[in-house]
């Protein structure tokens, strides 16, 4: 006797605790979980999982810009003068790879249209000499032929006019580049680079094509990657007389003419980099916006009562930066927008308390250093917390048959979690549908107790029950179903 009540004392007390979950958002999960993004973008993080960083700042223009589209506010313009927009077919869009906004594309023909003015490089005939054309995509599908660059014209030489065109293009999940007619005296009328790199949907990346009249080089970049290059010399190789690139009759150059998705910083340099204010060579990647950027979760459906415990994270903060995280609980997510619960700052490893509820949701803050040279890197969060364990059903249940009634009875839950009880009925086995007795429908709602009658039923059909106990902490923590039972009321029984 004595063994046995010390195995109940055991099982009590062993089941009022419920096991630790984790849940994990980035990693080799990635970042879908995550609602919104302010000022933040995806880079590479630790083992090769997708991370988040800052976005960079918008750049301004230099001496040698030719062409700038920030996509910052509602109305799109060159912040260099040179050209102007003759059709618009692009809508502004919050996320951005830089700056305040981007722009989207639904593929519409012609998206953007510019024509330049005499100073613009493709506002005029003649040699172009060095010249960069960057922009950062994050493209909806990246669908072979979807075009995000073009520019079209034609050539009169030796009484003779050939077609001439620039275009950059999606083939295979890749960015290609095609030149036709372009370069003068070079081997071959046509002149293409490839990229390697697959083009992730709905992920920022940034493409530089650039031209060196010093040695003809001409290359193709994807986030700073050499992807392609081909030197553009009577040799075809380094070291040959430069073939330089001459342009025909004036036209207008389109962007995105049959592209989805969005765009972001689109320029163009007369010159084979790109530089800053302080005529220093930049990467394209800083520097990062000082107020930093945040990101926030999607609100994570867990159960009633469950309780964050803490979080940890992988991340490379250099010296200077910092990331800052909160967490907020509650039972109703949809109401959030009006009354939302307070945001908790927490530390990762650090134990956290008082935040629980049905919904979990996570935000963060990334803080770049104080010259914005530096940005933090998210990698991965695992948010720990703890569920409440279903409460067991009674071991043993009875029905026993009365004039348009039934008696449920049932031994009480050996499982101290156990708050109380709710009766199942239904006139199919395993289906608990019923809604004619007068106590309610199924299930039927009681405390602490042993047995009810249900009355009102019919007599001659049988009904089937089951009774699952709910924790005393929230009744919506409800466990398995007992094993089920039968009964036919009958008039024979009145009493």
């Amino acid at each position: 006797m004595k063994k046995i009540l010390a195995f109940l004392l055991i099982f009590e007390t062993v089941s009022a605790f419920a096991a630790e979950k984790i849940l994990t958002m980035g990693g080799k999960n990635g970042w879908g979980s995550v609602r919104s993004l302010l000022g933040i973008t995806t880079g590479t993080g630790r083992f090769g999982y997708d991370s988040l960083k800052l976005v960079t700042s918008t750049q301004n223009t230099s001496d040698e810009t030719d062409l700038l589209l920030t996509f910052d506010g509602k109305e799109f313009y060159d912040s260099t003068g040179r050209y102007k927009i003759v059709k618009n077919m692009l809508y502004p869009a919050g996320e951005s790879a830089r700056g305040k906004g981007s722009a989207i594309s639904r593929g519409a023909s012609e998206g953007l249209l510019l024509k330049g003015d005499s100073s613009a490089l493709f506002g005029k005939t003649g040699s172009i000499g060095s010249f960069t054309i960057e922009f950062w995509l994050c493209p909806s599908i990246a669908e072979s032929g979807e075009e995000v660059f073009t520019w079209r014209s034609s050539l009169n030489s030796d009484a003779h006019s050939k077609y001439q065109m620039i275009n950059a293009f999606f083939y295979n999940n890749h960015l290609k580049w095609s030149f036709t007619n372009i370069f003068k005296n070079y081997k071959t009328s046509e002149v293409v680079l490839s990229g390697t790199t697959n083009i992730v949907p709905r992920k920022w990346s940034r493409h530089t094509l650039s031209f060196d009249e010093e040695t003809g080089l001409l290359e193709y970049c994807v986030d700073g990657r050499t992807e392609a290059l081909s030197f553009i010399t009577e040799t075809g190789h380094e070291g040959g007389n430069v073939c330089y690139p001459y342009l025909g009759v004036r036209a207008g150059i389109e962007i995105c003419s049959s592209y989805s998705g969005k765009i972001d910083n689109f320029r163009i340099e007369k010159s084979s980099s790109i530089k800053d204010d302080n005529d220093v060579v930049t990467t394209g990647n800083e520097p990062y916006k000082i107020d930093g950027g945040k990101f926030v979760s999607e609100p994570f459906l867990v159960s009633p009562s469950a309780k964050i415990n803490k979080i940890e994270v992988i991340a490379n903060v250099p010296e200077q930066t910092e990331i800052r995280y909160y967490v907020r609980a509650g039972d109703n997510c949809y109401d959030w927008e009006r009354n939302p619960p307070a945001w908790k700052e927490v530390i990762p490893g650090k134990k956290i308390a008082g935040v629980e509820g049905l919904y979990f949701q996570v935000m963060g803050e990334l803080l770049p250093d104080g010259g914005g040279a530096q940005t933090p890197n998210l990698t991965q969060i695992d948010v720990h917390y703890t569920e409440q364990d279903d409460p067991l059903p009674p071991f043993t249940v009875y029905a026993e048959a009365g004039d348009e009634s039934v008696t449920i009875s049932w031994s009480k839950s050996v499982d101290n979690n156990a708050g109380g009880y709710f009766v199942y009925y239904g006139n199919r086995p395993g289906e608990y549908l019923g809604r004619i007795a007068l106590e309610g429908s199924s299930p039927v709602r009681l405390g602490d107790v042993t047995s009810v009658t249900l009355h009102g039923l019919k007599n001659g059909t049988i009904y089937y029950f089951a009774v699952a106990a709910y924790s005393k902490i929230d009744d919506r923590i409800l466990g398995t179903l007992s094993k089920e039972v039968f009964a036919r009321p009958s008039a024979r029984l009145a009493r």
